[in-house]
């Protein structure tokens, strides 16, 4: 898959050296959750029969962050993750548009003219609910208008679960208040954050319980505070252990920033400026503070049982 940085306006040479007749999914897929893979398997399957590349268009930073609205509080899918996924789902150009004031504040008409029709986008497809242009002006029937005799327009259903239509909003709901079941269904895989291991208080070896501490590597939406059963990836690994998420107020007070420290089972080795992939595949229970550390001793010990039971380790 080839990924292609786009700024607006899009100026004539660049759309020289990408106009092509493409199937282009329209939209800010941030989660690449299971209804948005349903607009973009449609796309990549309708390229496949008309025998042209499938892309993704999308935009970065999302536009949330940029205009400082709502409560934005992080990536579900950052885009190194966005990049694997699409690529696992058969896209062969993902175009990354750069949002900035400048682009939020362009028509609808102007966004197609400029953006869309340059390209040489034979169809697109977009949800039920795309909205496009200044002030989410634009919606479905307007980009077949704008694209009317040049671009076709294919427009996915939503998809529901159990009467629910799958949305990020409901996954970034469900990760903040514990809900991992439900916002790994709507996935369609276990969520998961990434980044390398730093140097952390070190505390963990002296209980027994030694922790690789993550640094992530971009801006995820961070989980609710507690325990979990974690998978972890490194390098060409598949390791198993418990991912504590919190502040550690065992040792603590008035710490607001969560830290990430995963305690891998039987491993030995240095980890320290190792890059790992964190799955997390169940949530155990809350952070809270114990009178002791022999009392939190005894329930890590537990933890860890839990978690093996969960991921099936060693039975």
């Amino acid at each position: 898959m080839r990924t292609v940085t786009l700024t607006y306006p899009m100026s004539p040479e660049t759309a020289a050296e990408w106009a092509q007749p493409q199937v282009a999914a329209l939209g800010q897929f941030d989660g690449l959750h299971r209804g948005h893979a349903s607009v973009i398997t449609s796309a990549v399957a309708l390229a496949r029969k008309q025998g042209v590349p499938a892309a993704v268009l999308t935009f970065h930073p999302h536009p949330k962050d940029v205009m400082g609205k709502g409560n934005y509080e992080g990536y579900l899918t950052p885009p190194v993750e966005k990049q694997e996924i699409l690529a696992s789902l058969g896209v062969d150009i993902l175009y990354v548009i750069e949002f900035n004031e400048q682009l939020s504040r362009v028509s609808p008409q102007n966004f197609v003219s400029v953006m869309l029709l340059p390209l040489h986008i034979v169809t697109a497809v977009v949800g039920f609910d795309f909205r496009f242009g200044y002030q989410g002006e634009g919606d479905v029937e307007m980009l077949r208008k704008l694209g009317e005799g040049v671009m076709n327009v294919e427009v996915a259903p939503p998809f529901l679960l159990d009467g629910e239509k799958v949305s990020s909003s409901g996954i970034r709901k469900s990760l903040q208040t514990g809900d991992l079941e439900l916002a790994n269904s709507w996935f369609g895989r276990c969520y998961y954050l990434r980044g390398e291991v730093g140097h952390g208080e070190k505390r963990g070896r002296t209980i027994g319980f030694p922790t690789a501490n993550l640094k992530l590597s971009a801006h995820f939406v961070i989980p609710t505070k507690g325990v979990y059963a974690v998978r972890v990836f490194y390098k060409d690994k598949v390791l198993y252990g418990v991912m504590n998420v919190g502040v550690k107020p065992t040792f603590h007070e008035g710490v607001l920033t969560p830290s990430f420290e995963v305690h891998l089972f039987d491993f030995e080795g240095d980890l320290y400026d190792q890059e790992l992939k964190v799955e997390l595949v169940s949530f155990i229970r809350p952070e809270r503070k114990f009178e002791s550390i022999g009392a939190l001793i005894t329930q890590i010990g537990e933890d860890a049982e839990t978690a093996k039971k969960i991921l099936g380790y060693n039975l």
